[in-house]
C-alpha cells in the first residue's frame, strides 16, 4: 500500500503546517517537555495526524507516563504506524511515523504499562484530537 500514502513537496508542507509542525513532523524534531498542547488532555475521543487526518491513537490508551510528552500504550490499530530503527543523537531508538504520510511522530520504548508494556510517546505538535460524538 505504500504507493496510497500521500507525497506532498516540502515546500506543500510548509505551505500546509505551521513551522513547529513542520519542523517536528517533516524534519523529525522533538517539541521540548512538557509544553505540548495534548501532554495533560484528559477528554474522550481519538488523536490523528495533524498532517493528513490519519487515525493514530484512542484516547482510552493514552496515560500519564511522567515524561512531559502524551504517551500512549498502543496505537489505533496495527496499520496505524510505521517504526522505524532510529541510530540519530547517539542512541538507538525506534521512531514512530503515520502510516499514511510518514509525519515524524515521536518514538515507541518498552517501558509502558500493561497489556503492552509500550510506551508511545509522542509529539503533541504532531497530533489533532477529534472529540467523540458524546462528549
Amino acid at each position: 500500500m505504500a504507493s496510497d500514502k500521500i507525497k506532498l513537496t516540502d515546500q506543500e508542507w510548509q505551505q500546509r503546517l505551521s513551522p513547529d509542525q513542520y519542523q517536528v513532523c517533516r524534519q523529525k524534531g522533538t517539541e521540548p517537555a512538557f509544553t505540548g498542547k495534548y501532554a495533560d488532555h484528559k477528554q474522550a475521543g481519538r488523536y490523528v495526524c495533524v498532517c493528513c487526518g490519519h487515525p493514530l491513537f484512542e484516547s482510552s490508551t493514552k496515560y500519564d507516563s511522567g515524561s512531559g510528552w502524551p504517551s500512549f500504550w498502543q496505537p489505533m490499530d496495527d496499520d496505524a504506524i510505521d517504526e522505524h530503527r532510529d541510530t540519530s543523537h547517539g542512541m538507538m531508538r525506534v521512531e514512530v511515523v503515520c502510516s499514511n504520510c510518514d509525519a515524524h511522530l515521536g518514538h515507541v520504548f518498552n517501558d509502558g504499562p500493561q497489556p503492552t508494556g509500550l510506551r508511545y510517546c509522542i509529539n503533541s505538535v504532531s497530533l489533532d484530537f477529534k472529540a467523540d460524538e458524546s462528549e
